[in-house]
């Protein structure tokens, strides 16, 4: 249990670091998000991590997990869509000139790199994890 507890939470506090730094190119450029965008960004790709990682150490530990991996799932789709995909404003492509851009690319690539590491370390512990089931039956 204390290996993926540490696990999730470098996971989550460097996602977190990258979602910061690449706020910040977001502002410096001048790129916006829809209202959707927002609020999908503030609750599945900024909060639930945070959430989850929390919970990680209570006795609620395997639902964070689940949290865990689909917000990271949720995070690591929306980014490659928005970022690599679909042609728009916060595409790493179609960037407005800017000091910015260079870090908007960098934490674009870094986001989806900490969003994978996050499914994974969410997916390895819950794999790895005795099921609910399981653990009753052991404890009787």
């Amino acid at each position: 249990m204390a290996t993926y507890r540490s696990s999730v939470t470098v996971v989550v506090l460097a996602h977190l670091i990258v979602n910061i730094l690449h706020g910040q190119a977001h502002t410096n450029l001048g790129v916006g998000l829809s209202n959707w965008q927002q609020i999908f960004v503030i609750a599945v790709i900024l909060l639930a991590p945070l959430v989850a990682l929390a919970f990680s150490f209570t006795r609620y530990a395997r639902a964070a997990l689940w949290l865990l991996l689909v917000s990271m799932l949720g995070a690591l789709i929306f980014g490659l869509c928005y970022h690599y995909i679909i042609i728009s404003p916060d595409h790493v492509s179609h960037l407005p000139a800017g000091d910015a851009r260079s870090m908007f690319q960098i934490t674009a690539v870094l986001l989806l790199v900490t969003e994978a590491l996050g499914v994974i370390v969410a997916g390895v512990a819950l794999s790895r994890l005795p099921s609910h089931k399981k653990a009753q039956e052991t404890r009787a």
